[in-house]
């Protein structure tokens, strides 16, 4: 008679990371998932208040997958910057598409209606929220619209000082986006789209276009 063999129990399992073989199939729905819900919990709960545990619960995965995909918070933090901004990544496309006369009209056109629509607004407005408060969100959110967004405008100005240039004419759009959305001042915060565009065309212009 065979002597039975040992019973093998099955050999515990790490902590941290998951293996990468584990769940390839799945990999980049659960990576999709997880931006996903840093999007919605950075957008809701603000920088401080969001935590990689709270966006594992809405992803619906273990939070060392979080770490897995995107590393620290602040990379995540990043990582749904990138997101959220995704729309406002178009101006430099928008600021050069037509002639050079008409750079600053279309570059106040184009940011004032990503903060018009809701749906792009609201992300925004818990972004620029979260730079206000903490400096570690602020220097995320300098890093991604420096590289992401100013650069490249910058590098098609045909204009000296073309950083500062392109930084000033942001600054003009952030100051304005501030009092209208943010703090919500009046008159700006009621003053028909079209009249601010109107008034701030010209002086985009001269920062984007004049010598």
């Amino acid at each position: 008679m065979t002597p039975a063999l040992p019973s093998q129990s099955p050999a515990p399992r790490r902590r941290g990371r998951p293996p990468r073989t584990e769940g390839a199939a799945d990999a980049p729905a659960a990576r999709d998932r997880i931006l996903t819900a840093a999007r919605n919990e950075f957008a809701e709960r603000g920088y401080d208040k969001t935590s990689i545990r709270g966006i594992a619960k809405a992803a619906g995965v273990d939070p060392a997958l979080v770490h897995h995909y995107f590393g620290t918070k602040d990379q995540v933090f990043g990582a749904a910057v990138e997101l959220i901004f995704a729309p406002a990544m178009g101006a430099p496309d928008a600021v050069h598409s037509g002639s050079r006369e008409g750079a600053g009209e279309r570059m106040a056109r184009f940011i004032l209606g990503i903060w018009e629509n809701p749906v792009t607004r609201l992300p925004l407005l818990a972004v620029m929220r979260s730079a206000l408060t903490n400096e570690a969100a602020a220097a995320v959110l300098r890093g991604m619209i420096q590289r992401r967004l100013l650069l490249r405008m910058a590098d098609e100005l045909d204009v000296p000082n073309p950083e500062f240039r392109a930084q000033l004419a942001a600054g003009h759009m952030i100051g304005i986006a501030m009092l209208r959305y943010v703090i919500q001042m009046e008159p700006m915060a009621s003053a028909p789209v079209e009249d601010i565009i109107a008034m701030v065309g010209p002086t985009l212009q001269r920062y984007l276009a004049d010598d």
